[in-house]
């Protein structure tokens, strides 16, 4: 990024403003932007990053969750929910109980990746 080119004025000259309208049109819309922080947010959270990474090694009942985490029933639902409404898992109900498995296999691949670049 180079300094502006317009000495004593804090304004852009028409090419910077030309290349920042079409850098402003190239962008997703809001409701994009929203979706996309939404997401992040529910990443945000241990609890939520532990459960993708358990259901990386294949399928688990919700009560194998609510085990392993050893958290209560009613906190780990809540936190399926939100992992289920963004896209983030899967669930298959059997009997009484609940599997949950990645949407996408690779979603905690790309969590790290995502993690080790920042």
């Amino acid at each position: 990024m180079s300094n502006c080119p317009i000495p004593g004025e804090d304004k852009p000259n028409e090419n910077q403003k030309k290349r920042i309208k079409k850098l402003v049109e190239s962008l997703p819309d809001d409701n994009q932007f929203e979706q996309y922080s939404g997401k992040l947010k529910a990443l945000s959270d241990a609890t939520r990053l532990k459960i993708l990474y358990l259901l990386s090694d294949g399928e688990l009942c919700v009560c194998e969750i609510i085990y392993a985490l050893d958290k209560p029933q009613s906190s780990i639902s809540h936190h399926l929910n939100i992992l289920k409404n963004l896209g983030f898992i899967k669930g298959r109900k059997e009997g009484i109980w609940i599997h949950y498995s990645l949407s996408n296999p690779e979603i905690t691949d790309i969590v790290k990746k995502l993690i080790e670049s920042i």
